[in-house]
């Protein structure tokens, strides 16, 4: 997508500003947004966005390669410069057969009720013409790897025949290793990886093992983690407690994030998702200072709008789409480094939950796909690859890749809206996520930097629950990932200030130059 080329697209300049608003007839909520250039505000890097697959994906070499021509269109749409994590719940359950003669590692089954495990209850080979493939792919859509290795069924050994097979054909666009998926979780009864007592002592121990092996066989070897669930105090023990021999070799701190969850939970709604969650502001905080303070990164590598799958209705609706993009641009506001929502095939999904499918408990209307409602590519076999609504919200998103986030003061009285400012020459960029179902909002713009011009793009639907007809810049995403900004409207620029209306439940991308 190349916005700069129809940024001030003449047929459209005198669109109007409202099309695809949803009918409210609450009262506008008006606002003076100030933006200021603050030398502390984070870089958001050109690598900020981001995918996450489940490893298992990889039984499929035909998936992940350059012959797959409509999903390299998508990736490359939704970025050039993203990065591809590789993990879920399935990594624990994959074995990689380095050889001929290599076999396939015991399956270790919990004990008791299997109806109440939510992990694999299979093994899935993954062979060299996958990693080989896989290699083509990035180098296809210009895309880096976190590439996560078995930790809950491996042993060191196998983790670094595999590692080194990886690294020899991914090479320089391997960001780096994660051993394991949400170790937090292992104890757990419903996870069984590991007995009731294991406990972070133990998972640094262990993991100390697994790295001290696979830096034997990869010499250049980087490692990310925890890559924990929720733990949030797991990031921090791990970043200050990591074995001084391998400190230097971490090189990201790593977590996840479900926004809501599981989708057979009645509380989990459009309008509680779209509440946003208070908290995330504080625990990031502390992980980027802890990441800071060691000289490392922190990356969101998993995460979505709803756990186990998603909820259909929502995390495949536009409502999706409003909180993937406030959420990423929180993030990076945060000074976190990337993000990286989960998707994929529902099979292997569905896989990774233990065959459970809880979304479809609660499907009102029939579905296409059993788990991953909250994919922002589907991707099923047999169909055309297709960008759900949270792409477009990563889309809207990804224009700040590789600008600098900029102080944005704006009291919205109450309105659930979220703004967001960054600068990068000759460009100043404002997202505007008015996520209230009724209200309108009217925003002066002030301290625009000796903008001269603006134009702007909408992300908007027909209604919150919508599932079919999202568009940004009032365009869709048509098959093989075709699209452009259709409308791009003029916004004046007058005495240093400019005036935009945001309907209710409706997004804004405004450039300045």
């Amino acid at each position: 997508m190349n916005r700069r080329d129809f940024l001030f697209c003449a047929a459209a300049a005198a669109a109007s500003p409202c099309h695809g608003a949803i009918a409210s007839n609450a009262p506008e909520v008006s606002a003076n947004l100030t933006l200021q250039r603050d030398p502390s505000a984070p870089m958001v890097p050109r690598t900020f966005t981001g995918l996450s697959y489940e490893l298992a994906q990889l039984t499929d070499p035909a998936f992940f390669s350059p012959d797959n021509c409509d999903l390299v269109a998508h990736f490359r749409l939704l970025s050039t410069n993203g990065v591809l994590r590789l993990g879920g719940d399935t990594s624990e359950f994959c074995w990689f057969k380095s050889s001929a003669s290599t076999t396939a590692p015991k399956l270790r089954v919990p004990p008791g009720n299997l109806d109440a495990n939510w992990m694999p209850h299979q093994l899935f080979q993954i062979n060299p013409e996958a990693i080989d493939a896989l290699a083509g792919f990035l180098q296809a859509t210009g895309w880096r790897l976190i590439y996560g290795l078995n930790f809950g069924n491996s042993t060191p050994q196998r983790a670094s025949d595999e590692a080194s097979y990886v690294a020899q054909k991914i090479g320089e666009r391997l960001e780096f290793f994660q051993i394991g998926n949400e170790p937090d979780l292992y104890r757990n009864p419903n996870n069984g990886t590991r007995p009731l007592h294991w406990d972070f002592v133990d998972y640094v121990k262990e993991w100390a093992e697994f790295a001290t092996a696979i830096a034997a066989k990869v010499p250049a070897a980087r490692f990310g983690g925890p890559d924990v669930a929720a733990s949030s105090d797991w990031i921090t023990r791990f970043s200050a407690q990591v074995p001084a021999r391998l400190a230097s070799r971490v090189v990201a701190l790593t977590g996840h994030y479900y926004a809501e969850g599981p989708p057979d939970d009645p509380s989990a709604t459009i309008q509680r998702l779209l509440a946003g969650n208070p908290h995330i502001s504080s625990e990031t905080n502390q992980i980027v200072a802890a990441a800071r303070a060691s000289g490392r990164t922190y990356r969101m590598t998993e995460g979505n709008s709803c756990y186990r799958g998603g909820k259909p209705g929502m995390s495949d609706a536009f409502a999706a789409a409003l909180w993937a993009g406030d959420y990423m641009l929180e993030l990076a506001g945060l000074g976190c480094a990337g993000v990286n929502l989960h998707g994929g095939r529902s099979a292997f999904l569905t896989a990774g939950l233990g065959g459970h499918t809880p979304g479809m408990n609660v499907a009102t209307t029939p579905q296409s796909v059993h788990s991953g409602f909250y994919s922002p590519i589907q991707s099923e076999p047999g169909k055309e690859v297709k960008a759900m609504p949270v792409f477009y919200g990563m889309m809207l998103a990804n224009q700040f890749a590789g600008a600098r986030m900029l102080r944005a003061d704006c009291d919205l009285k109450g309105a659930n809206a979220t703004v967001y400012a960054a600068r990068r020459e000759p460009e100043t960029l404002i997202a505007v996520f008015n996520k209230d179902e009724f209200a309108p909002i009217a925003l002066t713009i002030r301290g625009l930097m000796n903008a001269t011009s603006a134009s702007v793009w909408r992300m908007q639907a027909a209604s919150l629950d919508a599932t079919e007809g999202v568009t940004l810049a009032g365009a869709q995403v048509r098959p093989q990932a075709e699209w452009s900004p259709r409308i791009s409207e003029f916004l004046e620029v007058k005495n240093e200030a400019a005036h935009l209306r945001v309907p209710n439940a409706n997004a804004a991308l405004v450039i300045l130059r």
